[in-house]
């Protein structure tokens, strides 16, 4: 038997690390060749990892939640599978299942003339599948029925009134005593010295009668209180309206020193600060803005936008039949805008390479666009990228930001979906946010926010009227992209939004 070591492979371009999410298999189970082993974290996205052996999982080698580096063993599969008896072990009774001239003749040959895998017959196995009794329903255990109680008859039931905490305590109460039970009320602690009274028994030893006046009852029912957890100090054991009073109290002052989002107060700072560990894409995040923010000088522009024939050309989108089904949303124009402009000015889709010595630099301009969108995920920001999207058209876009999208959420982007990225959007106007500074996407020269899309006042033709503004903002390299270049690239990204036919052009 061969035990086979499976190394952490590089999934993406340049990974070095990935965390253990979850692991799919334990040892002892079966695998074959691309069963889903584990998923994990890399740097840029989740990533589920497939065998490249068949047979049994033999060992776990890194528990969940450990970061291990490119090359590390995480499970060891043997080439035996798990459960495949050997010929030695083959008990006489075995092929008694198989059809009429299906016995293994010798060498493993079937009689059939087919071969069975492994020299054993490819039939059920004596004793394999479930049992004829494997599956049956527990009887269901009826509950009996409280005994009525010989002295103040069936136990009340009255159905709750809305009324408030300090209403129902104030409520007067009769004389008249109700005990009641269930499985989950204990017996009422009496004063000290004094018999604890319990009324027709106990149902199958666990119940016990808890007694208290109608009114009580109720104030309880009304403030959500179990009787039973409430220590009783009447004459006769009962619960009275004061206990009632004295245990909300203390329920109160419980609640005012349980823990909330701010800790207790009394606790020292230090014991009152969350620790969460930087790895997966927080990490490869943090570095990258780091890295973009202090090596590429920023310069933000910003220009207000009168959106509303996009308004109008996104209703049209929706009710057209070529686009039944799928979602369009103004940052769909936005996509395109950016596309257009940047082919009428091309140095905004470009890389800036230092030279390995450093004293030397180039511009690689890109004549393709791999449209970055960043995306707010669970697991922190992403910007995958729609691969050539000048080639697309509108319905073409459409579906691509859906799927892009749509993935992000789920968690399951491609490391190879967020790498060579050459210009990004990044649409914080989901997020009811005007506009903003965003940071460069590392490797490229430009980025550009979207802020929300709202009625505003706003001159056309010398009268106020409402129209859908919004404000974009975008950053670019300095080193790149001069101060004329950016204004002149953010105008027509604008121009766009202001009037959508321009695309026909």
């Amino acid at each position: 038997m061969t035990v086979n070591k499976f190394n952490l492979p590089d999934v993406g371009e340049g990974l070095t690390e990935a965390e253990i999410v979850s692991w799919n298999v334990k040892p002892g189970d079966s695998v074959a060749i691309n069963d889903i082993l584990c998923e994990i974290e890399t740097a840029k996205s989740l990533v589920e990892l497939p065998s490249p052996f068949a047979g049994t999982v033999t060992e776990l080698l890194v528990p969940v939640g450990v970061t291990v580096d490119v090359g590390t063993p995480i499970i060891s599969v043997s080439d035996a599978v798990s459960g495949d008896p050997t010929p030695a072990d083959v008990p006489a009774p075995m092929y008694g299942n198989l059809p009429a001239g299906t016995e293994p003749a010798p060498g493993g040959e079937r009689s059939d003339g087919g071969a069975a895998a492994g020299g054993l017959a490819a039939g059920p196995l004596v004793g394999s599948g479930p049992k004829a009794d494997a599956v049956r329903r527990r009887p269901r255990r009826t509950r009996p029925a409280i005994p009525a109680d010989p002295v103040h008859g069936d136990p009340e039931v009255e159905p709750a009134q809305p009324r408030s905490a300090a209403a129902a305590l104030s409520t007067g109460a009769d004389d008249r005593l109700v005990s009641t039970g269930s499985a989950s009320e204990g017996v009422p602690a009496g004063p000290a010295g004094a018999e604890k009274p319990t009324f027709g028994g106990t149902i199958s030893g666990i119940v016990n009668r808890v007694l208290a006046k109608p009114p009580v009852r109720k104030i309880a029912r009304d403030l959500g209180i179990d009787l039973a957890d409430v220590v009783a100090t009447g004459a006769r054991g009962e619960v009275t309206r004061e206990d009632l009073v004295s245990y909300q109290a203390q329920r109160d002052a419980e609640v005012d020193k349980a823990d909330t989002f701010w800790g207790k107060s009394g606790r020292p700072q230090d014991q009152r600060i969350e620790r969460i560990p930087v790895k997966g894409v927080r990490k490869a995040t943090a570095k990258a803005m780091v890295e973009s923010a202090f090596s590429a000088p920023h310069v933000s522009i910003f220009v207000d936008v009168d959106a509303s024939r996009t308004m109008e050309f996104v209703k049209r989108l929706k009710a057209s039949r070529d686009f039944e089904g799928i979602k369009v949303s103004p940052l769909l124009i936005l996509a395109k805008a950016v596309i257009w402009a940047a082919a009428r000015n091309p140095s905004v889709n470009a890389t800036w390479v230092d030279s390995t010595d450093g004293d030397t630099a180039e511009i690689h301009v890109k004549h393709f666009m791999n449209l970055g969108i960043a995306a707010a995920t669970p697991r922190g920001l992403m910007v995958p990228n729609i691969k050539n999207a000048q080639d697309l058209s509108l319905k073409e876009l459409a579906l691509a930001l859906n799927d892009l999208a749509t993935t992000a959420r789920a968690g399951k982007t491609q490391p190879a979906q967020m790498q060579g990225g050459t210009l990004t959007v990044t649409n914080i106007g989901a997020l009811g946010i005007d506009t903003g500074t965003p940071i460069i996407n590392p490797g490229e020269v430009a980025i550009v926010a979207f802020g929300t899309i709202k009625q505003k006042p706003w001159v056309l033709d010398g009268e106020v009227i409402p129209r859908w503004i919004t404000t974009l903002g975008g950053s670019f390299d300095h080193r790149v992209v001069d101060g004329d270049l950016s204004a002149r690239f953010m105008a027509d990204v604008a121009a766009i939004l202001e009037e959508p036919a321009l695309l026909l052009d």
